[in-house]
């Protein structure tokens, strides 16, 4: 017989000044924690056209020394209207001393990145330690990811992409307002936090 448990005795949480309290170790990552959502621009060569996109990022921890990542975006009309699902992975920000990031990152597609970098000065930069793919995913080389707060209620997102024989180059970028987290209550609604 198994016993049903009502939930989780430890749960991420999305600011510092919860409970469990942040490892010190995120010292240079704390300003990060929170759900934040805005609207980006993409395109790459092998694909016809740029495209608009919306995207949901979130980052948690549960008192040890790593984030909880996750990341979700969908393609956007000429209105603004959400048109399918694009994006979505999860992963780990391992924070190491000094500020040095190892990061583990898993998308549905058959792709999982480990980027290294560095965290400081409201910004963590990122860039392919290695890429495991399965044998159907497409070809993915390398990464670099940039995260930079704007102040304490904005995020720009900037992602180069090494893929299917092209060499390192913009891909994805992203200006995202915090939602939920840190000492900000959340936004009443998707389409005011979205801008």
């Amino acid at each position: 017989m198994v016993d049903s448990v009502a939930g989780t005795p430890f749960p991420d949480v999305l600011g510092a000044d919860q409970v469990p309290a942040p490892h010190a170790l995120l010292e240079p990552v704390l300003g990060f924690l929170g759900v934040w959502r805005g609207r980006g621009r993409g395109g790459y060569p092998t694909l016809d056209d740029e495209f608009s996109y919306a995207q949901e990022v979130t980052f948690s921890h549960d008192g040890r020394p790593f984030l909880r990542y996750e990341a979700r975006a969908w393609l956007l009309d000429g209105d603004g209207a959400p048109l399918r699902p694009a994006a979505r992975e999860s992963g780990w920000w391992r924070l190491q001393p000094d500020g040095r990031v190892e990061a583990l990152v898993t998308q549905p597609t058959g792709i999982t990145e480990i980027l290294v970098g560095q965290a400081g000065e409201g910004a963590v930069d990122l860039s392919t330690h290695a890429v495991a793919l399965t044998p159907t995913a497409k070809e993915v080389t390398a990464t670099r990811r940039r995260y930079t707060l704007a102040g304490e209620d904005a995020l720009t997102f900037v992602h180069d992409l090494a893929a299917v024989g092209q060499p390192l180059q913009h891909h994805l970028s992203a200006t995202l307002r915090r939602a939920a987290g840190q000492s900000t209550p959340p936004a009443s609604s998707w389409n005011s936090s979205v801008q």
